[in-house]
């Protein structure tokens, strides 16, 4: 693995998340969860263009036709044209907890978003957080619950293990998973990195079957094995990393996001960033 870690862009975002590679067109998505702004980088060119949207943008992923983004907001599942600006609901998982907003997705290998929650407003009660499964016909379908702080999905490359983390409950978890149907069994608790550690924040897999953490607490990217084994811990430039992905045309270009707290002195916090690997990510599905 090589040491050189470049920032890209001069955006600063307060909660950069959801990076997310389209290699039709050579381009980087990612968002800022509290303007509601989804971005797109122009690998190529370096030009960037942006949509915001009415409320705040916890995460998305690509449809597999018509340039479509599936995008979680606080509401709701949304379809997202971008460049009509359409934005029609799907389904909202939660109608009952107005407190809640959607948090970490992505699409997984049966075609389906998998997205979670978390509780926005802060109280000392039981969590009120869940995964979901949500597929392009608006159907939804509670896979965990509950959950403090949905986060960290990644999906193995043959499609049959499924990653999932609690940032806040400060563990990893790996699921079977039929990539037919979306059953998820077998729960195994792999890791429970605390904040020292780097708290597990968003995820990916490589086609090794390694699980890749961004520790948001402590300023590393971690790479598991499908058992937790603490494999490398990665430090970067920015103090809260939020989520990698894997991109390029032989998938071993890694992108991640990043945070800016209020409290936040690093001049790299808020920032994208990439570098490049020496094992291959495993490829994102699809929507629909």
């Amino acid at each position: 693995m090589t040491e050189t870690i470049t920032r890209l862009t001069d955006i600063v975002c307060a909660t950069g998340e959801s990076p997310v590679w389209e290699a039709e067109r050579n381009a980087l998505w990612w968002a800022d969860i509290p303007a509601g702004t989804i971005y797109r980088l122009d690998v190529g060119t370096n030009e960037v263009r942006d949509w915001t949207l009415p409320e705040p943008v916890g995460s998305f992923g690509l449809y597999a036709e018509g340039g479509a983004l599936v995008v979680g907001l606080r509401s709701g599942v949304y379809r997202f044209e971008p460049e009509s600006g359409a934005l029609d609901k799907l389904v909202d998982p939660e109608p009952g907890k107005p407190d809640n907003r959607l948090n970490d997705g992505k699409v997984g290998p049966d075609g389906a978003f998998w997205v979670g929650s978390m509780r926005e407003v802060k109280y000392d009660g039981p969590p009120t957080g869940a995964l979901y499964r949500v597929t392009a016909d608006g159907r939804c379908e509670t896979k965990v619950d509950p959950v403090i702080t949905s986060n960290g999905l990644a999906f193995s490359a043959d499609g049959r293990t499924l990653f999932h983390t609690d940032s806040a409950g400060q563990w990893i978890d790996r699921y079977d998973l039929d990539p037919a149907s979306g059953a998820i069994g077998n729960k195994a608790r792999i890791a429970t990195p605390g904040d020292a550690d780097g708290r597990p924040d968003g995820g990916a897999c490589d086609v090794e079957g390694c699980y890749w953490s961004c520790g948001v607490s402590a300023g590393v990217i971690n790479r598991y094995d499908r058992d937790g084994k603490l494999l490398q811990k990665i430090p970067v430039p920015c103090d809260a990393p939020t989520m990698p992905c894997f991109a390029g045309p032989d998938m071993k270009t890694l992108y991640f996001t990043s945070l800016k707290r209020d409290t936040s002195t690093n001049p790299n916090d808020g920032g994208l960033f990439v570098m490049q690997v020496d094992v291959a990510g495993a490829p994102i599905g699809r929507f629909g």
